[in-house]
């Protein structure tokens, strides 16, 4: 365990994102804060350190605990930080309603097909 590590090295090695290139263009454009504070790559991460990191809708609110600059496997990797519970309960709040919403939309009734439509019509009894 190292006293103070790269921020987007930190964030690849926790496995928050999956090339320590990706991990710099979110700091770049904002997308990870510490204490609330936008900061650079080369930005050292210590432990006790709270950083906000937005990647794609999710949002996640984390203490370090450990500054290793090593990826590990993914359960290790998670060792790394502490999420916030309210953080955490809002993402799996978020991404149930996703899931709703992803099933709404593929139940949504459509306009009867051209067999539907002949069913419809001798089911009524209609004949034109």
């Amino acid at each position: 365990m190292t006293d103070k590590v790269r921020i987007d090295k930190w964030l690849w090695a926790a496995r928050f994102f999956r090339t320590r290139s990706l991990a710099r263009e979110a700091i770049k454009g904002g997308k990870v804060q510490i204490e609330g504070v936008r900061v650079k790559p080369g930005r050292s991460v210590s432990a006790g350190d709270v950083l906000a990191i937005r990647r794609g809708e999710d949002e996640f609110i984390v203490t370090v605990e450990d500054t290793g600059d090593r990826r590990i496997s993914a359960a290790l990797a998670a060792e790394k930080y502490t999420e916030n519970p309210d953080s955490k309960a809002r993402r799996e709040a978020a991404a149930e309603q996703r899931k709703l919403d992803y099933q709404a939309r593929r139940d949504r009734q459509r306009r009867p097909d051209k067999r539907q439509r002949r069913q419809i019509v001798r089911f009524k009894g209609k004949r034109d």
